[in-house]
């Protein structure tokens, strides 16, 4: 399943190594591409969109 997201928070490319590294967590094989200009994260994964929310949100990266 892939997911795209809009992340305000994303403000650099350490924010996006951060939201990469959180969602690693909930889903080791997933593909993530997070752009910091766009705001943007695409996530190919199998976790629910609601289990890749919750981990950016713990993360400090609110996603909509």
């Amino acid at each position: 399943m892939t997911l795209q997201l809009t992340v305000p928070n994303m403000a650099c490319s350490a924010c996006a190594n951060n939201i990469t590294n959180a969602l690693k967590v909930v889903d080791a094989n997933a593909n993530i591409q997070a752009d910091p200009q766009t705001k943007l994260v695409t996530i190919d994964t199998q976790a629910s969109e609601t289990v890749v929310k919750e981990a950016l949100a713990a993360a400090g990266y609110p996603a909509t």
